[in-house]
């Protein structure tokens, strides 16, 4: 009697929602939200916080509906970006990720989503009658929703990506250039923070943002989503 052993090699794929058609979502719905409030919807647009008190007034004044607009858009792209970070990190731990980075991806990527919603509302307020006559009232409003949406999303979003890249990179999960693209971004992520005591570090804001665009679509399309398992056969 005789007997042989083989190995089979098994998938299982994990049930969730396309990551990188989650990533696309997002990313059109965040841009969308931009055009009405840029150069490309019309003059004037969307003042920076290095403009004048009277220039941010009075843009609010002339234009509440392409902020309206820009809010409604952008806090239905928190959306997607929430489902992305749940479905991302159940997806890292059924490829058996048990470290801490996924958790601090969960917590990141749950901030952005949240602080996207809060600054949306923010705007939001801003384009009800009478709210834009008080200059003082707008203004505080306009500051403290770029605090959530400038350096408040680009530090969430850098954990989102820092905790997914680590753990993808020890395990071989992603192609390395995302891993790089994703780490570096981090950084300027968690440096974008100084900009609340910096203004100069203001730059780091869209660094983060937009390439961050690219970094999630290209993980959600290129992160496993089946496990493969060795399987002992025998005949005799």
């Amino acid at each position: 009697m005789s007997s042989n052993a083989q190995s089979v090699q098994v998938g299982r794929r994990h049930q969730s929602p396309p990551l990188g058609v989650l990533a696309i979502v997002f990313t059109v719905l965040f841009c969308a939200g931009l055009y009405p409030v840029t150069a490309l919807g019309g003059k004037p647009y969307f003042p920076g916080p290095w403009e004048s008190p009277q220039t941010i007034v009075a843009y609010f004044q002339v234009r509440p509906s392409a902020v309206l607009l820009c809010a409604f858009l952008q806090f239905g792209s928190a959306i997607p970006l929430g489902i992305f970070t749940a479905s991302a990190i159940s997806r890292l731990r059924f490829l058996g990720v048990q470290a801490a980075g996924a958790d601090i991806a969960l917590f990141g990527g749950f901030a952005t989503a949240f602080l996207l919603m809060a600054n949306s509302c923010v705007l939001w307020t801003m384009t009800y009658p009478g709210v834009t006559h008080d200059a003082a009232v707008t203004q505080a409003l306009y500051y403290f929703g770029f605090g959530l949406g400038g350096p408040g999303y680009s530090v969430s979003f850098g954990l989102l990506m820092a905790g997914i890249c680590v753990p993808a990179f020890f395990r071989k999960l992603v192609p390395r250039w995302i891993i790089l693209l994703g780490l570096v971004l981090a950084l300027c992520g968690e440096l974008s923070w100084l900009d609340i005591e910096f203004p100069s570090a203001l730059f780091l804001i869209p660094l983060t943002r937009f390439p961050g665009f690219v970094w999630m679509i290209a993980t959600g399309f290129a992160l496993p989503s089946t496990r493969i398992r060795q399987l002992e056969g025998g005949s005799q």
